[in-house]
């Protein structure tokens, strides 16, 4: 007989809160003798009790695990969308576009959705990330992948230091690239403690609460026309699609598509079994993302809306420091320096981890102390890049995810053959065809919006393409 014991894991081989399976042969002599039941055989009520609380105190204890996990992938997937470079975009676009950016953050929205849910699903069925799964569809895709989505997050992770930089310089005042170094050192210490899993979920988690909070504060007192704004989410006076392409690369490009979806399959609850709590999950984490757009885009609208001008264009212009702080004074530059900190070191972690997680794909034996070692080594020279480059950084965060923009087309289309082409891969899983329908109108969407938009994009760091 066998008796199964589902239990939450945690060691220092494995870096996400997972759970594993133990099997244990019982050796029970009366299971291997002859059974003769007779009337006068009752049986021990008071052992089935005991076993029955058992087992129902690992199930307890199982689901705890399970959800702390589902948590901590909707936040991971909700703070990486909502980093520097969304907030800076966010402002920086608001402030030329007025309330015809809404549309902007709508598509955002709508692309997320389909996006995210293939992406949590497909790596979900297969059980394979993203990098292993493509190799595994297109041989050598994989390393393709792998190559482009750490070379975005690297890019991505400069501007999320620069971002936590501004952050605290809004903040506290500090210098803005002493405080991206204080930034990058805690994240790196994160890293380094024992049970790393555990605490990028509790990290992730209290800072996302508290961005979302501060927000919604500003929102409020900065008196934005909401009705003006609902107006042009669906009927912009104006579209600009180098807009789009990188709002949409700022919350679901580059390496943000697979941060959710690999955080997920590290804790080991992205089966099969678990796939309506998956998409729930992934459902979730996009509304709270795109509760958090659509609020952030409100404060900055009062503010662009009741005349106040905003520096978009200087070398240390904060775009959204100076919406905050003409929205609530003092009080609100340093909630905005709380915000974009806490949007940025969450950021950091999130690229940090999520790139590194596609380095497996080169070294299928890669213990996970070393990813945690590869992870730091991939902060510090995010840090050191940041440290030596001349970018103004709110110029540097926007090109960030019109660059990540531009990488989101590649490996959706991979995603997109698997699903129509590969469901040998899928473990017999029928996927739903609707999704895969609106997958690849998505993909097409994003390759045409990244073909019209790499001059522009580039264009932000003042390179001609």
């Amino acid at each position: 007989m066998y008796a199964v014991s589902i239990t939450p894991t945690l060691s220092a081989g494995n870096d996400a809160l997972g759970t594993t399976a133990h099997f244990s042969r019982e050796t029970d002599k009366q299971m291997t003798e002859p059974r003769h039941p007779s009337a006068a055989e009752a049986p021990d009520t008071t052992a089935a009790a005991t076993t029955a609380g058992g087992v129902g105190a690992q199930a307890a204890t199982f689901a705890r695990a399970r959800r702390a996990s589902l948590v901590g992938a909707i936040f991971m997937m909700a703070t990486s969308a909502i980093g520097p470079g969304f907030i800076t975009q966010t402002a920086t676009f608001t402030a030329t576009m007025g309330a015809a950016f809404a549309f902007g953050i709508l598509a955002s929205i709508v692309i997320d959705f389909v996006v995210q849910l293939n992406i949590w699903r497909i790596v979900t069925v297969t059980g394979k990330r993203a990098a292993d799964l493509a190799n595994a569809a297109i041989p050598g895709s994989g390393y393709l992948l792998a190559v482009i989505v750490i070379f975005g997050g690297l890019v991505f992770n400069v501007g999320n230091t620069a971002g936590a930089g501004l952050g605290l310089n809004a903040l506290l005042g500090l210098d803005p690239k002493i405080g991206g170094l204080i930034s990058a050192l805690l994240a790196i210490s994160i890293f380094l403690v024992k049970r790393a899993g555990v605490a990028v979920d509790r990290v992730v988690v209290t800072l996302g609460i508290v961005m979302i909070l501060l927000t919604v504060y500003v929102a409020i007192v900065s008196g934005p026309p909401v009705g003006d704004a609902l107006r042009q989410t669906v009927w912009p006076d104006q579209i600009n699609f180098a807009t789009i392409t990188t709002i949409v690369g700022g919350t679901v490009g580059g390496y943000i598509t697979y941060a959710g979806a690999h955080r997920l399959l590290d804790s080991g609850t992205a089966t099969v079994d678990n796939i309506a709590q998956v998409s729930k999950a992934a459902l979730n984490g996009i509304l709270v993302t795109g509760a958090m757009r659509y609020i952030l885009f409100l404060a900055i609208l009062g503010v662009v809306a009741s005349g106040v001008v905003i520096d978009t264009s200087g070398a240390g212009a904060n775009p959204a420091a100076q919406a905050f702080q003409a929205a609530a004074g003092e009080f609100g530059l340093r909630a905005f320096g709380l915000v974009l900190w806490a949007a940025s070191i969450t950021s950091v972690i999130g690229a940090a981890y999520t790139s590194i997680s596609f380095v497996t794909v080169f070294n299928g034996r890669i213990t996970e102390r070393g990813r945690n070692l590869a992870t730091v080594g991939f902060i510090l020279i995010s840090l050191v890049v940041y440290l030596l480059l001349g970018t103004a950084p709110a110029a540097l965060l926007v090109f960030a995810g019109g660059f990540n923009g531009l990488v989101l087309p590649i490996g959706l289309t991979i995603f997109m053959y698997v699903g129509w082409f590969r469901r040998d891969l899928m473990n017999g899983y029928r996927y739903p065809v609707s999704l895969l329908v609106l997958g690849t109108l998505v993909c097409a969407l994003t390759w045409y919006m990244g073909a019209v938009s790499v001059g522009p994009i580039f264009a932000f760091l003042g390179v001609g393409v």
